[in-house]
């Protein structure tokens, strides 16, 4: 017997998997976080995908006539899913390319054939940005132009059957469209593409930052039930983003060490210090304090810890101190709510929110207890309190004119003045450590309102010079309550840490 003819008796004879299976695992074996790499229609050109673990990059080459009309060519770099998802990355061509209508983007697939119904966010070559979509199988395409162009940022989310495309230029806010009614099925694939518009031409695509999210139900009941989180650290000149450690469990506003070398965060009302060259977190002893808040903040010298923990039969938060190697805290504030976010860069005072008469106000104390000093009046929330390295200001947010923005102050609580008046609540202002560039946090207003600061919510991390200007756009992240309540700089200022959320995979919501 011939050896093909041997190999095609024994396909047919039931053993597929074991003389067949070359074929398939060309199309599935996992890269990165997807599981497989398949070209799509009848291409002239076998594209290919790989992953970079070093970057955390993917490359991928595709050819094929289009995506478009009743069918398509490209290739497809895909995982399986079910239910609500987030998809974002950063994206660019590799080269001047052949044909302007090449194409990068994320889809949405029922199936991986070739006329299969789909929703897709696409960046053309000539810089056309697009949401498209096929409603059923071999329907002719349909789409909505973005009115952005060349953008970089492409996110494409699924809520039910409503699929919106949010796409931005990096540094920009995103700029967003959707379409409804578009059911492909609940169990679908998903994943970036390549597509040459050319059958002769191979093309390359590079996406980087890739984050697939899956985010909160409709039903999550927020500080009672909990996604997971990746903490990430986020150069702040290039908005590269590199998750250097994943949890199931909620951990919440990374403070970075001022010898570099550790993050310290809560999660579930326990302290915990991150050791960056092992990846590993630590238990940090915090004694009978128990019940810690994410409004935790590292003195300027780095040799104190402060803490914020939740005392029922004192009225909420209470402000304690203890050594960052851990021992037995100290209390500071008699009564709560007091919500701490700041050290004097001279370790003697702190400042803290408290919820005074019903009031929410900045409040300054001594770091070892004692009288504590209002340093706002204004009707409105006040929170978010941080000195600069300088000990001359103090930053802070504050709603008092209907949105949340960000303020500055002296010191001594004078000279109140606004910093930011954008289209977005801005919470948290986080001053580097070289007194340049302050980092916040940006909720939409259509999610939230201009007094809260949920979990899991679209938000930006934006930054802006110290004494004000346009905040350029950082990083695109899926998070909120919990991501950067704390200072977070690295000691050389060119770093920030964060924190994103997830429902991490088999994992259910607690």
């Amino acid at each position: 017997m011939k050896r093909n003819s041997w190999i095609t008796w024994l396909c047919f004879a039931g053993l597929f998997f074991t003389f067949c299976l070359p074929s398939f695992s060309q199309q599935k074996r996992q890269i990165g976080v997807f599981e497989g790499s398949t070209d799509i229609g009848d291409v002239l050109k076998p594209g290919s995908a790989v992953y970079n673990p070093e970057t955390g990059q993917y490359k991928v080459a595709g050819s094929g006539y289009n995506i478009w009309f009743d069918k398509d060519e490209f290739h497809y770099l895909w995982k399986r899913m079910k239910g609500d998802f987030i998809l974002y990355t950063r994206a660019e061509f590799v080269g001047e390319g052949v044909d302007p209508h090449r194409k990068v983007g994320w889809m949405v697939r029922s199936d991986l054939e070739g006329n299969a119904p789909h929703v897709n966010a696409v960046v053309h070559g000539d810089g056309l940005t697009a949401l498209q979509y096929r409603e059923t199988k071999g329907d002719s395409t349909k789409e909505t132009r973005s009115e952005l162009t060349d953008a970089d940022v492409i996110q494409l989310e699924r809520k039910g059957n409503t699929y919106t495309m949010r796409v931005a230029r990096f540094g920009e806010p995103f700029v967003t469209e959707e379409v409804k009614n578009i059911d492909l099925g609940d169990d679908v694939y998903v994943g970036l593409f390549v597509g040459s518009h050319n059958k002769d031409v191979l093309e390359e695509g590079i996406f980087k930052d890739v984050r697939i999210s899956v985010p909160a139900p409709d039903d999550l009941v927020q500080y009672r039930d909990y996604l997971g989180s990746n903490l990430e650290i986020l150069d702040v000149t290039t908005g590269d983003r590199e998750i250097v450690y994943t949890s199931p469990k909620s951990l919440q506003a990374p403070n970075w060490t001022p010898d570099g070398k550790t993050l310290i965060y809560n999660s579930d009302g326990l302290m915990y210090a991150f050791d960056l060259a092992t990846r590993q977190p630590k238990l940090l002893n915090t004694g009978n304090v128990k019940n810690n808040n994410n409004d935790h903040v590292l003195s300027f010298d780095g040799k104190m810890l402060g803490l914020s923990s939740g005392v029922e039969e004192l009225g909420g938060s209470i402000i304690y101190t203890v050594p960052v190697t851990g021992g037995k805290p100290k209390q500071v504030t008699p009564r709560g709510p007091s919500y701490l976010h700041g050290w004097s860069p001279d370790g003697k005072y702190l400042v803290f929110t408290g919820e005074r008469n019903k009031e929410f106000d900045i409040y300054r104390v001594p770091a070892k207890g004692g009288k504590e000093v209002r340093l706002t009046t204004t009707t409105g929330l006040d929170d978010g309190s941080e000195y600069s390295p300088d000990g001359k200001y103090i930053y802070f947010n504050s709603n008092r004119n209907g949105t949340m923005q960000i303020w500055r102050m002296k010191a001594d609580g004078s000279e109140q003045v606004p910093l930011t008046n954008s289209d977005f609540h801005d919470w948290f202002p986080h001053v580097s450590p070289n007194g340049k560039w302050i980092v916040f946090l940006s909720f939409l207003k259509e999610e939230v309102e201009p007094g809260d600061h949920p979990f899991y919510k679209h938000v930006y991390l934006r930054m802006m010079p110290v004494g004000g200007g346009e905040p350029k756009v950082i990083a695109y992240v899926y998070g909120g309550q919990g991501t950067i309540n704390t200072p977070s700089w690295s000691p050389d200022s060119k770093k920030v840490a964060f924190i994103s959320n997830t429902l991490m995979e088999d994992e259910p919501v607690e």
